[in-house]
Formats: structure tokens, C-alpha cells, sequence
């Protein structure tokens, strides 16, 4: 377990550290140590990184400020079985970072006196990373990592998913599999990046790419995913995460199942859509979004998660016509035990055309976890009208339009949306076709009861759900014979 110290700033350096170190690296974060007499360390999440060399253990400490390492170069000799692994700070170019620091293992100062091992007190509490990883070199983890090549993904996932460290694979495994990805092709392109479809010992897997001005939102999803049990039938399914240098340039990749029809989207665009479908993917997603917003207690358990992006295009629609949710880079968490938010550190905002009211007009409580799922429930209801715009009833179905098509601009503006929806208060119009079939009358019911003005009057999503289980249901029920 992640002490609270660390909790936010770890995975995500410990990954970047997988980027440099070899498999017998191993690294010790020890939170609630002492502060370094440096300055500018005071007050700062501390770490102690310990290096074996010739029988002798070096210590080092030094502190994480955002995603970078700052040395305090004061080694530390003490009788601690552990080697440190090497970790870069930001990305050359990153505003938070300059390029490359080492950790534990930058020039240190010769004449400086070793302080007595006396003066440090020992740590209160300690994560040994990766978080799978056996502190014994060549156990576990390691195996496993020189043995992917024998194992599909489906193995690796079922073998290390219930581990109750996160949802991701162990970090090391997480390097091994992304090192051995080849590149076919581009199926997506956006200002975060580019996603392609890669191959990996002949299974099929999406990379999603990360531009650089997109970089919190990778550290934000690789952070979420690696920390969080977020395997769910709904969520995309997360595989690795890894930082490499390809063409004299750092890229940031985020690794993931791949889906052949893309994102609901694109899915709209080409098909027209039955009762039956439609129903099918709008449970789907809810059952996707109910999962994020739900906070799961005990071992196995996860913290309650706002995505604060949902939309069409950050939704992916598998083989079996379910969807499930993408995109977790504005991810917000929040538990009730401790009453701790965590809002990330990623200055995007969401997307414009799927903004609520309470967001454009820059009334929402950001202090209250509340708020920002009211704000999923607002794009739910989005996305159901492009959903429900596409599905046939009595021969007619319309063309796919995104949301507030026929009120701004294909590139809306901050101050187009909020005249829209916050002075006009407009919401999109359900074709009146729909209310001459019970089911879509039902779902035009549910999407307006997501757009009121005030977020309290909106549905949850657990009652969405509840409410299209019996509409499933109802589907499912046998026809009396005539």
C-alpha cells in the first residue's frame, strides 16, 4: 500500500524509472523520512534511494517536486540489502522539467561528511516498487518479464490484475511488453496525440501516442491505472504504460486492448443503429460510468473517479457492441475515509461542446467531488442523443451531428458554448420520432433529465442504470403467442 505521502507522486516516477533501469534494479521510496537540510527540498515528499556497489550500500536522499527528483547529496553508508533504480525527471521541453536527473546518483559532494546512520530515523512506511516486484532479486516479477514472450496478454492480465496493487501490470512486465510492440498503423489522429494499432506476438493492441503539450494527461492515466483496480468490462482495459526515446525525441506511450470499430464515434458515423443495439450500447457505457463514480471498499477496492471528459470520441465500442470508457487524463479521485480529492495536476480542460452549464459558467464547486460527477451525468446525456439520433424507427433515422450541431460552430468557443447553454439555456432537440417507440421514448426521458440547469436535479448515474435494466428487460421479456 502506497503511503498518503507518496501515493500521488510514486507510480508514476517509478514507471519512468522502469524506462532506464535493468531487471535487476530495484528501488526503495521511504515516506515520512526525514526532510533534507537542502532548502529547496524542505517541505517536500521525501525519498531514500539506496546503491549497492562493492559490498557497500550507498544512501542518498533527496525529495519529488511534481515529477522531478531533487538530489540533496548526502550519501548515506548503512547495511540495507537494496539497489536503486536509475529515473529521469520530466522530458526535455516539459514545463516542469529540463531533462534528464539521476536518481540516488548524481554527483554528490566528496568532501561532505557522511551524517551517523543515527540521525536518520527509520521510515514509518515504505512501498517497495515496482509494486508486484519480489525485494529479492530473480523472483516473480522478473520471471516473468524474461519470460513474456511465452505468454499472451490474457495471461499476464488474469495473472497479475487480481493482485490488488492497481489494474496494470507489474512495471517491469509493463517495459518488457511495450519494448516488443511493433507499429502498423495510424487510426487516430487529435491534439493529444496519435493512436495506433500495434502488435504485439501477434495479438492486436492500441498506442496511444501522447503529444508533448499532452504529457500530465499520460502521467495522469499511466498514475490512475497503475494505483486504482479499474478492470471492468466498461473501462478500457489498460495494459502498460512506458516513456521511450524513438527518433532523438521522448514519447510518451499509454498501451490498451484494441477495439477494430474504434470510438463511438466513428462507430455512429457508419451505422445506423435497431432499438436493440442502441439500448445495448447506452447500458453499457452507464455500466462503465457507474463503476468510475462508485467508491469499492476493502482490499480489492478502488476510489470514487469523475472522468470530466466524457464524449463520444473518448468512448470505444467493442466487437460485441459494448462500449467502454477511454480517456482518464482529467480523471478526478476521491475518498470518503479520508475526505481526500485529488484533482490532478493537468491544466486541460475538458472538451467545450460537452461542457455543463455549472463548468462554462465557472460556478462549479471544484472543492466538492459531487460536483464533477454531475458534470459525467450532463455528457451522458450527450451522448445518448447521439446515440438515440442514429437509431431507426418506422424506416427513418437522421444523420450522425455532434451535440449543439445546429446552435455553434463546428470549433465552439468557451464563450460560443456559454451563451448557448448557460444565457439561452438550450439543451439539443429530441426528434419526436422517438417517443413513438417505448424504449427511445424512455432514453429522451433519461437525456433531460441529465440537462437541468442545476446538477442536483440531475439523474445518477446508478439510477440511469437501474432504470435501463428493466428497460433491458422488458426487451428480453417472450412475446405472448397470438
Amino acid at each position: 500500500m502506497l503511503c498518503g505521502a507518496c501515493s500521488r507522486v510514486v507510480p508514476v516516477l517509478v514507471l519512468v524509472a522502469m524506462s532506464l533501469c535493468s531487471a535487476a534494479d530495484e528501488l526503495l521510496c521511504a515516506c515520512d523520512v526525514p526532510h533534507c537540510s537542502t532548502p529547496t527540498c524542505t517541505g517536500k515528499v521525501c525519498f531514500v534511494s539506496k546503491r549497492k556497489e562493492d559490498g557497500t550500500i550507498t544512501q542518498h536522499r533527496g525529495c519529488f517536486s511534481q515529477h522531478i527528483l531533487e538530489n540533496c547529496n548526502t550519501p548515506v553508508t548503512e547495511q540495507y540489502g537494496m539497489r536503486c533504480a536509475w529515473a529521469p525527471s520530466a522530458p526535455q521541453g516539459s514545463p516542469s522539467g529540463t531533462g534528464m536527473s539521476l536518481l540516488g546518483l548524481s554527483p554528490t559532494d566528496p568532501n561532505a561528511e557522511p551524517p551517523s546512520s543515527s540521525t536518520l530515523s527509520p521510515p514509518r512506511s515504505t512501498f517497495m516498487l515496482p509494486p508486484t516486484v519480489s525485494p529479492h532479486p530473480g523472483e516473480d516479477t522478473l520471471g516473468k518479464a524474461s519470460m513474456v514472450g511465452d505468454s499472451t496478454l490474457e495471461d499476464l492480465l488474469s495473472d497479475d490484475c487480481t493482485t490488488g496493487s492497481g489494474s496494470g501490470l507489474p512495471f517491469l512486465v509493463q517495459r518488457t511488453v511495450a519494448r516488443q510492440i511493433t507499429l502498423v498503423e495510424c487510426v487516430g489522429k487529435g491534439r493529444y496525440g496519435e493512436v495506433w494499432r500495434g502488435v504485439w506476438h501477434g495479438e492486436s493492441v492500441a498506442v496511444k501516442i501522447f503529444s508533448s503539450r499532452d504529457e500530465q494527461s499520460w502521467f495522469r492515466e499511466t498514475e490512475i491505472y497503475n494505483t486504482v483496480l479499474l478492470r471492468h468490462d466498461n473501462i478500457l482495459g489498460f495494459i502498460a504504460s512506458d516513456m521511450t526515446s524513438r527518433n532523438s525525441s521522448t514519447q510518451l506511450w499509454l498501451i490498451t486492448h484494441y477495439h477494430e470499430n474504434g470510438s463511438l464515434y466513428d462507430f455512429l458515423q457508419r451505422t445506423a443503429l435497431d432499438v436493440e443495439t442502441c439500448l445495448g450500447l447506452a447500458s453499457s457505457i452507464i455500466c462503465g460510468l457507474v463503476h468510475l463514480h462508485v467508491e469499492i471498499f476493502g482490499t480489492q477496492g478502488k476510489p470514487a473517479i469523475a472522468h470530466r471528459d466524457l464524449k463520444s470520441r473518448n468512448i470505444l465500442v467493442k466487437s460485441n457492441r459494448q462500449c467502454c470508457i477511454a480517456d482518464l487524463g482529467l480523471a478526478v479521485m476521491h475518498s470518503q475515509g479520508s475526505d481526500y480529492l485529488d484533482i490532478g495536476n493537468n491544466p486541460r480542460v475538458g472538451t467545450k461542446r460537452y461542457m455543463a452549464p455549472e463548468v462554462l459558467s465557472e460556478q462549479i464547486r471544484t472543492d466538492c467531488f459531487e460536483s464533477y460527477k454531475k458534470t459525467d451525468i450532463w455528457a451522458y446525456g450527450l451522448v445518448l442523443w447521439e446515440i438515440t439520433r442514429r437509431t431507426v424507427v418506422n424506416g427513418i433515422v437522421e444523420e450522425y451531428r455532434p451535440p449543439f450541431f445546429d446552435a455553434v460552430p463546428s470549433d465552439p468557443s468557451f464563450e460560443d458554448m456559454k451563451k448557448v447553454v448557460c444565457i439561452d439555456q438550450q439543451t439539443p432537440v429530441v426528434p419526436n420520432r422517438l417517443f413513438s417507440d417505448p424504449v427511445l421514448s424512455a432514453l429522451a426521458k433519461i437525456m433531460k433529465e441529465c440537462w437541468y440547469q442545476s446538477p442536483s436535479a440531475r439523474l445518477t448515474a446508478l439510477r440511469i442504470k437501474k432504470t435501463l435494466k428493466k428497460l433491458n428487460n422488458s426487451l428480453e421479456k417472450p412475446k405472448p403467442e397470438q
